[in-house]
């Protein structure tokens, strides 16, 4: 009983059918609540979704039940390096390894989270991903499908597209591009999406990718030559001369001249709040770069985010086809905002600032940092991009950062968040319309 019903859910599953799947899955587990496939492949189903809790909730049960089982070791190990924790996943890795030494996919995992601890990982990087830089993904709808080539970076820094590109509609074949020689023949393709965001972190994989994509004809989005542009040093000087942008000085800490305090220390290549850290006074500078990794982080200057009440603000909006869309703005009482960690679960009265936002955008941010929005868009000239910024008192925009990297993630399903779900739709029913073929909303 329990196989055919696993054998159910696999087909929904294979069918695009995710909700149906989930509960076929959930039947098994309520016939055996330790089944290993089971959890592991709704864990991953879970993940796929934005279900991220959940996903790791299953990942580990199957690990405490199946500790020799290395598919959830790789997943457990996946869901903890993405939140940040790399030793706890290099843990689930080796263990992956220990069962099966020649395993890709721990190999892969391993080689990004021993370079995040400073340790070398030249073999598992080799071990990872050389002869292995195509990945044909699972193509989930009826047919062959719209053959789609992405373009990623082994190294990390990637566009999350899992929400907007639909594998029931595009066969989807990945490339990482650091590891691939562009001399080969690229798979068939009809588009190319170049998810490889982070100039900062994967330039290497970016002229790779500048290469490959030279010898495609197909309709292709986010350029690399352009995303190579977006660099947080080389963006701040060619957007710090905008009309209505305050752009912050930022070098390379050895390179810096005279240096205002506080300011902000930042390893290149990291996202939401990673070795990213501020210091208070010349004192404290020297020990504070040295409890980064990379050698000789960025020195940033310091843009005061707060608003009259002392609180700290920084507003996301997409760039996606040439228009703008509000994403979310966070709140939050510490310098470092990010959504994830600011107040906006527990306060009504900043949820309904955030709504008025994405309700009214022009009329919260004025015309000044509209401009400045319109015209920093322009600059960029990417067909996916988000900005993170926050205002001054003049209504002009304080630029945190712009660029490719930047997630559509939709909110959970607790109805506090229903006032953000239009702004997440469209947003990512924008960037499925630069898709050419069905559109799925």
């Amino acid at each position: 009983m329990i196989e055919s019903r696993l054998s159910r859910a696999r087909n929904f599953l294979s069918a695009g059918d995710d909700e149906a799947a989930k509960e076929a899955y959930l039947d098994v587990l309520r016939l055996d609540p330790q089944h290993c496939a089971a959890l592991t492949e709704l864990g991953a189903l879970a993940h796929g979704s934005g279900h991220v809790s959940a996903a790791r909730a299953a990942f580990r049960e199957a690990v405490r039940c199946h500790p020799e089982d290395k598919a959830a070791r790789v997943g457990y190990g996946f869901l903890l390096s993405e939140a940040g924790e790399s030793a706890a996943a290099a843990v689930h890795y080796h263990a992956a390894l220990a069962l099966d030494p020649g395993l890709q996919e721990a190999h892969q995992g391993l080689a990004r989270v021993l370079t995040d601890l400073g340790e070398n990982a030249d073999e598992h990087w080799r071990k990872g991903f050389a002869g292995h830089a195509v990945v044909r993904r699972r193509h989930r709808g009826s047919g062959t499908g719209i053959p789609l080539l992405l373009l990623v970076a082994a190294t990390g820094g990637n566009i999350p597209t899992q929400h907007w590109i639909d594998d029931r509609i595009y066969a989807v074949t990945a490339i990482y591009a650091d590891f691939f020689d562009p001399s080969e023949a690229l798979p068939a393709h009809a588009l190319m999406v170049n998810a490889i965001g982070d100039a900062d972190l994967s330039g290497a994989a970016l002229a790779n990718a500048e290469r490959i994509a030279s010898r495609s004809t197909a309709p292709a989005i986010n350029a690399p030559a352009r995303v190579r542009e977006t660099g947080r040093a080389n963006n701040t000087r060619r957007l710090a001369g905008l009309p209505g942008v305050i752009a912050p000085r930022i070098s390379l800490l050895s390179q810096a001249g005279k240096l205002c305090f506080p300011l902000l220390l930042r390893t290149p290549g990291y996202h939401t709040g990673q070795h990213f850290l501020r210091v208070q006074t010349p004192e404290a500078l020297a020990k504070a770069a040295a409890s980064l990794p990379g050698g000789d982080p960025l020195a940033i200057e310091y843009l005061d985010a707060r608003g009259p009440d002392g609180m700290a603000r920084k507003y996301r909006v997409m760039f996606i086809g040439g228009a703008l869309y509000p994403l979310h703005l966070a709140i939050s009482a510490d310098w470092k905002v990010h959504y994830f960690t600011a107040a906006m679960e527990a306060d009504p009265v900043f949820r309904r600032e955030e709504s008025r936002f994405l309700d009214d955008m022009a009329g919260v941010l004025g015309d000044r940092a509209m401009t400045a929005l319109r015209h920093i868009q322009a600059v960029l000239g990417l067909d996916y991009a988000g900005i993170d910024f926050a205002l001054a008192p003049d209504g002009s925009l304080l630029l945190f950062e712009a660029n490719a990297t930047m997630a559509i993630i939709p909110p959970d399903s607790d109805p506090i968040w229903d006032y953000r779900r239009r702004a997440v739709t469209d947003a990512l029913a924008a960037a499925r319309r630069l898709l050419p073929g069905p559109i799925r909303a």
